[in-house]
């Protein structure tokens, strides 16, 4: 098996290519899901066939396609198939043409259809997204214009004309197939999250390339079971028949067996191209490897005498340093030691010269209160002097004018005996006239008396 430029970033093994997503050259304009083969001659034309009855409610329909295998390409029936979960559609398989080759792209599962190379696989699946149902709400819901429900109960069932309800015409994408490009939706549903094919698909699609019947050199592009009701049956009840070749067919290089042995012979070619250089690159890498190994030996050898010299280093220079901090710490102690030495002698001079001023100063006080005191003393007893002193003056002083003072006594009865005479001349004064004028004191017109 040969792999194109274009297929070269691909991981080889499956027949049918059914793995992992892998993405393709802008150029392409297409999405590669799980490339898996590519081979030199292109896939016959899809045929013209029915679809079998649902087997029941819950089934999905999965289109038939081409496959490549020892026998070269072989059809892969379509059938009904139950989804991996609710929710998910299927996105079919297709080949696609670039840089000389037919490289497949597997299908997948995806909460939306994909690109599929614009391949009319009929029933739904005309070229772009899918027309022959949708789910709703756990449910799906069926298209009756392109799905055949007639022998099972369904109801959940719509009516809807789809474009290319047939299948029909290239199988393949590119130069002499189909035109279309992926859109950004459809790019984005390649980027999304997938599921690979079904264990029934596989079974159905393993079945296939063990049938001679399905090889396209033996049935030249029209398949005896072009379709089946379930996975791998290929005989009985819901197995479909194709109805005719895709057109141009005939001229498929796939269904003409000496093209198809050329095919094979550059396909094993290019296996054997390819299998040489597996080998080299996986001599190269051992290569590799062992120069790394070697290289990464030398680096950690290197990289433990640094450390180990770097340890030693630290190591000298954590000792340097803390010989360092002790010095420092016992100069530091020692002049701490000095400086409260100093400073307890000046807190104790301090101190000291305090309380001999705080002594002075009471003594001072003391001093000074004495004096006071001593001055109040000696003036209360001046005082006391005085008021010794003045003491018999007072007391004596009236036993005097009482015994021995005639005069005193004069004086107090001359005012009463002075008052006896004057009074009633007071009282009569208001009667006489006292005209001025007249000599002696007396009042004038003579010879009055003075009433006494």
């Amino acid at each position: 098996m040969r792999l194109s430029p274009y297929f070269i970033p691909v991981v080889l093994g499956l027949s049918l290519g059914i793995g992992a997503p892998v993405a393709t050259t802008p150029a392409s304009a297409q999405v590669a899901v799980g490339i898996g083969v590519s081979v030199p001659i292109a896939p016959p034309p899809i045929p013209v066939y029915e679809q079998p009855p649902i087997p029941g409610p819950g089934y999905l329909w999965t289109p038939g396609y081409w496959g490549w295998g020892d026998a070269g390409y072989y059809w892969v029936p379509g059938v009904w198939v139950e989804p991996p979960s609710v929710g998910l559609l299927w996105t079919p398989p297709y080949w696609g043409f670039a840089g000389g080759f037919y490289g497949f792209h597997a299908g997948y599962w995806g909460a939306t259809v994909g690109f599929y190379g614009g391949i009319n696989y009929g029933f739904g699946y005309g070229g772009i997204g899918f027309g022959g149902g949708y789910w709703n709400n756990g449910s799906f819901m069926y298209n009756r214009s392109v799905t055949n429900i007639s022998n099972t109960h369904i109801t959940n069932v719509y009516n809807r004309r789809v474009v290319n309800a047939r299948p029909g015409g290239a199988a393949f994408n590119g130069r002499g197939g189909t035109s279309a490009r992926a859109t950004p939706a459809q790019l984005a549903a390649a980027r999304g999250a997938h599921q690979e094919a079904t264990a029934a698909q596989l079974h159905n699609r393993e079945a296939a390339a063990g049938d001679p019947r399905m090889a396209a050199t033996a049935n030249h592009g029209r398949p005896a079971v072009a379709a089946t009701a379930r996975a791998g049956e290929f005989n009985g009840n819901g197995v479909v028949a194709a109805r005719a070749a895709g057109r141009g067919a005939e001229r498929s290089a796939a269904t003409h067996q000496a093209a198809v042995q050329a095919a094979q012979a550059k396909v094993r070619t290019g296996e054997a191209a390819n299998a040489e250089n597996r080998a080299g690159a996986a001599a190269n890498r051992t290569t590799a490897n062992r120069e790394a190994g070697a290289n990464r030996a030398a680096t950690n050898r290197a990289a433990g005498a640094n450390r180990a010299t770097a340890n030693r280093e630290a190591g000298a220079n954590r000792a340097a340093a803390n010989r360092e901090s002790t010095a420092n710490r016992a100069a530091a102690r020692r002049e701490a030691g000095a400086n409260r030495a100093t400073a307890n002698r000046e807190a104790g001079a301090n101190r000291a010269a305090a309380n001999r001023e705080a002594g002075a100063n009471r003594a001072r006080a003391r001093a000074a209160q004495n004096r006071s005191a001593a001055e109040h003393r000696t003036a209360a007893a001046q005082q006391r002097a005085q008021r010794t002193a003045r003491a018999p003056a007072q007391h004596a002083a009236p036993r005097m004018a009482q015994h021995s003072a005639p005069r005193a006594q004069a004086q107090h009865a001359a005012p009463q005996r002075m008052a006896a005479r004057s009074a009633p001349a007071q009282h009569a004064a208001p009667h006489v006239a006292a005209p001025r004028g007249g000599g002696g004191g007396h009042p004038a017109g003579g010879g009055g008396r003075e009433h006494h």
